[in-house]
């Protein structure tokens, strides 16, 4: 990956809908050669998808909750059962496999209290959480989808 490929990615990081010319003359290169690194890029999985980025206050679903999950269960057959739970729970927008105390972080975005209470009761029938513990953002200082790319 070049400076070009980089370029290109920043640009697509920052404004998706961008178009091929908008792109070309920002980065320098024609657009058949700029058009042919983009498709590179997408390919190789470095690009993964353009999607849109939504407001989760304009559509009432401000409350964020980060879900830390302890289990004493660490067998495949628990994992998969909790990843089907994560993938089918549209509450859920990230989640990971944690080292140190946290055994699994989740983080939800729903649109209140209410709405987090029935969530929380559907993951704990899950079963096999030795501990579940929920921290509520009262600000969101930083948010960015954009991977560095260093220089």
């Amino acid at each position: 990956m070049d400076n070009f490929d980089k370029h290109i990615l920043s640009l697509l990081q920052k404004d998706a809908s961008l178009s091929l010319a908008e792109i070309s003359e920002k980065v320098g290169l024609s657009q058949t050669p700029c058009w042919r690194r983009i498709q590179q890029l997408e390919k190789s999985g470095v690009i993964r998808k353009k999607v849109a980025l939504l407001d989760s206050e304009k559509l009432d679903v401000g409350l964020t909750v980060f879900v830390n999950l302890k289990t004493n269960q660490h067998n495949p057959d628990w994992l998969n059962s909790v990843k089907e739970f994560t993938q089918n729970a549209v509450e859920v927008t990230e989640f990971y496999r944690m080292s140190g105390d946290t055994d699994y972080l989740m983080k939800v975005l729903v649109h209140d209290m209410k709405a987090y209470d029935e969530f929380y009761q559907r993951l704990i029938s899950q079963a096999g959480f030795s501990d579940v513990s929920s921290s509520f953002a009262m600000e969101q200082i930083k948010y960015s989808t954009e991977i560095p790319l260093g220089s």
